[in-house]
């Protein structure tokens, strides 16, 4: 079986059914073998807050050094990034292989007429992968209730009710009572449930079990958010009967204070976690869709809130935002209060209401009904994608735009941010004649670009090119979710006429018609050295792996690096802790007292200064005392390091790794390497880039040998080109690196292979080169110039 069949399979089940209850998921969990047995399972149930509290839980468990699964709904994009272990998604071979295994049983339960739902049959993956990997604690977020969902065919060691308000009465009762009763439910055996409900549904909840409350005051755990750290981050303080923490959540609003409550108390009661850990884990915290902020000029802002109690939060939490007029892109489901959600908003200038692309979502005429004397203007929009585009063109500097009213239409309008253009080929190729040059054929600028699009927007752009006398490839094959793989091919002045044509004629692509332009116009270049620059590492360590004890006087170092830069070296890459595997931790004043005099000694360098380091209080220090960069292997660990280098308008070298120092036993299985770093390096880029750094001040490392093997490295450089879709610059750190022991022979001289991917990255574009030995490849570079003259 294919990935593409089994993802089918899983996508084409019933969605819903007229049968309760947990027996259908057992009995697939004991086809399975009872995967859940050995991990400790933590249930989050609510009507609100589930999300974002198993998403802190997960943070906060992982600051402790454990192994975390979590299992989300819904899913933005793709199935997959509902069942995680470690922030990474279930891969597809064990998808592959799960419904291989759970077909008979399947079949089983279908001649009982009994077959499952998609819900069920993928809590079982999330169970099964769960427990086959390992984990130490896997976090459920349940469905729906609490009683019947297929999240309690496992018994948890905690659980918790985040919050209750009116929802699915259909299925759980008429009132609040009856609601917080069914959820409660969850409870586990051994252990109060932790709750975040008050009033009315705090006291049904108690008549079902013991419970440990969470709140702004008179509760057991006492969470408030007590001020705005920044437009993107909040201060809590958070404080148990004899423990207390005080952090910055990147979850803004009372609520999310009150969710990190809930979170840092089932850590509590799983694995004792320090509160250290606690509160570092709370503040790396993140949650796509949930109050998310992603431009400024106007402000951007994504909200899945989609029911009233959700948008009363959201209303609380846009009210300490200045901006003159509301634009709000709406799409909501048909079975929502859609009035109440409307009423609960502050006064909006424009409604942009749109439908997202699903058969159960609310037509237009109903949401114009609900915004009837709520907005000043109400303007109907096909598509989530087109009418977000609309709403950011229709808003001044200082305006705000909101989508909200449901995931499903965040997810769309997220493409706009996530997209990326990933060059597959380009180069010079026999072409045509081309109107105003010789009557010759002539060779031609000719580019392959591969996206995921919606089917609309896939069928639009189609046929826009195929006009232009280009090509444009599709397949819904292996591509996630709703996506149409798309692939995009032809000469530059195609592919620019494209542009043109698509950017205002709807559909939302035009964002695609800038990121077509931008492939063809190249990434910036960060550090304005035209050609691939070469940064050369000076390591003032006593245990790096090739230099250590060298340079680790500041007479040496300084002397060391004057040598490189008369070698050829660009830019000085100042480390004062080793990455390699096994290195000790080196504390942050031993580490500055280690890097920043060596940076004020190369004060009058004829170079850039870079700062080797993943700890923003080492970073700030050094930035201050002249250094440009910031070379960050951790890629943003700590969550204040993006706000440090803002500060100082520096430049940011943004590594992909699993570890630093690398952590052999710290292993991941790629789908495909390159799109899974291109990924995560998408998402990191945009954390920067919230903090107040500009996309063109960053360079990007995809990592080669921070969690991945030989292979895998060497796949990252051979597509080096591909990196360009991110809009950064490119960086490879591949010098002397044991990705190249079994290409070296018996000699274990690790330096000619070095040279050899030197050339090869200056010829896929990448903009610098860290490397150790400067004069060799400087001199390879030298070469490939050469080779580009005319």
């Amino acid at each position: 079986m294919q990935y593409h069949e089994a993802a089918d399979y899983l996508e084409s089940l019933q969605r819903r059914r007229p049968k309760l209850g947990t027996e259908t998921t057992a009995r697939m969990l004991s086809h399975l073998g009872e995967p859940q047995t050995g991990v400790d399972v933590v249930q989050v149930a609510g009507s609100n807050g589930k999300g974002s509290t198993s998403r802190l839980l997960e943070h906060a468990l992982r600051a402790a050094g454990l192994d975390v699964g979590v299992f989300t709904s819904p899913g933005l994009n793709d199935f997959r990034e509902q069942v995680r272990i470690n922030g990474t998604a279930v891969p597809k071979a064990r998808v592959t292989d799960f419904v291989e295994r759970i077909d008979p049983c399947l079949d089983r339960l279908a001649a009982d007429g009994d077959m499952p739902t998609h819900f069920e049959v993928l809590t079982a993956l999330a169970v099964d992968h769960f427990g086959r990997a390992g984990v130490d604690v896997a976090i459920l977020e349940v469905g729906i209730g609490g009683r019947y969902d297929a999240t309690s065919a496992v018994d948890p060691v905690a659980s918790a009710v985040t919050s209750v308000s009116l929802e699915h009465t259909d299925l759980l009762g008429d009132t609040v009572e009856e609601i917080a009763r069914d959820k409660a439910q969850v409870a586990p055996t051994d252990t109060p449930l932790v709750t975040g409900a008050c009033g009315d549904a705090l006291a049904a909840i108690r008549t079902e079990t013991d419970v440990v409350t969470v709140g702004p005051d008179d509760a057991d755990v006492v969470a408030v958010e007590s001020g705005m750290r920044c437009a993107i981050e909040s201060e809590v303080a958070i404080t148990g009967p004899d423990w207390a923490l005080e952090t910055n959540l990147q979850l803004l609003g009372q609520h999310q204070a009150e969710n990190a409550g809930v979170a840092a108390t089932l850590a509590r009661q799983v694995a004792d976690v320090d509160t250290g850990d606690i509160a570092a884990g709370l503040r790396q915290a993140t949650l796509p869709g949930r109050f998310e902020i992603l431009d400024s000029d106007p402000t951007a802002v994504l909200d899945g809130s989609h029911n009233p109690g959700a948008m009363v939060t959201l209303a609380s939490v846009l009210a300490r935002f200045e901006y003159d007029d509301l634009h709000v892109v709406f799409g909501v489901m048909s079975d929502k209060d859609h009035d109440s959600m409307v009423d609960e908003l502050p006064p909006v200038g424009t409604a942009f209401v749109t439908r997202p692309d699903l058969a159960r979502a609310a037509d237009l005429d109903t949401l114009v009904a609900a915004f009837d004397g709520n907005a000043d203007e109400v303007t109907r929009v096909p598509s989530v994608p087109e009418a977000t585009e609309r709403a950011l063109s229709a808003a001044d500097p200082d305006d705000f735009v909101l989508v909200t009213g449901s995931l499903y239409a965040v997810a769309e309008a997220r493409d706009r941010w996530t997209r990326l253009l990933v060059p597959r080929d380009s180069g010079r190729t026999p072409g045509e004649h081309v109107s105003g040059t010789a009557s010759f054929p002539e060779e031609i600028d000719y580019r392959v670009l591969t996206t995921y699009l919606r089917p609309d927007q896939a069928a639009h752009i189609a046929g826009a090119l195929d006009v232009l006398g280009g090509d444009c490839h599709q397949s819904t094959t292996g591509a996630p979710g709703e996506f149409v793989t798309t692939v995009l091919s032809g000469t530059e002045r195609q592919l620019s006429s494209l542009a043109d044509a698509i950017e205002t004629e709807g559909h939302g692509l035009s964002n695609v018609a800038g990121r077509i332009r931008r492939a063809i116009d190249g990434p910036p270049d960060p550090l304005g050295t035209d050609d691939t620059a070469v940064m050369g590492i000076l390591n003032v360590t006593p245990d790096s792996f090739h230099d250590g004890g060298e340079y680790d006087e500041v007479a040496a170092a300084v002397e060391h690096a004057r040598a490189m830069v008369a070698a050829g070296a660009d830019v000085i890459d100042v480390g004062g802790e080793s990455t390699r595997p096994g290195a000790d931790p080196v504390s942050v004043p031993e580490e500055i007292d280690r890097v920043v005099p060596v940076i004020e000694a190369l004060g009058d360098l004829d170079a850039a200064i870079s700062v080797d380091t993943r700890k923003a209080a080492v970073a700030e220090p050094a930035l201050d005392a002249g250094a440009d960069i910031v070379n960050d292997v951790s890629g943003l660990s700590d969550p204040e390091m993006r706000f440090v280098v803002a500060d100082h308008d520096a430049t940011l070298v943004l590594m992909h790794s699993l570890s630093a120092p690398v952590d052999p036993d710290c292993t991941r299985e790629y789908d495909d390497v390159v799109e899974d770093v291109l990924r995560d390096l998408s998402e990191q880029v945009l954390l920067a880039q919230r903090a107040g750094i500009e996309r063109e001040q960053i360079l990007v490392d995809p990592g080669c040998g921070f969690g991945k093997d030989a292979d895998e490295s060497f796949e990252l450089v051979d597509r080096l080109a591909e990196f360009e879709a991110l809009g950064c610059g490119t960086m490879v750190g591949h010098s002397q690196k044991s990705m190249f022991a079994d290409v070296t022979g018996p000699s274990d001289d690790r330096l000619p292979p070095t040279l050899a991917v030197t050339a090869m990255a200056a010829e896929r574009g990448v903009d610098v080169v860290r490397v150790h030995d400067v004069v060799e490849n400087a001199a390879v570079l030298r070469s490939v110039d050469a080779t580009r003259e005319p």
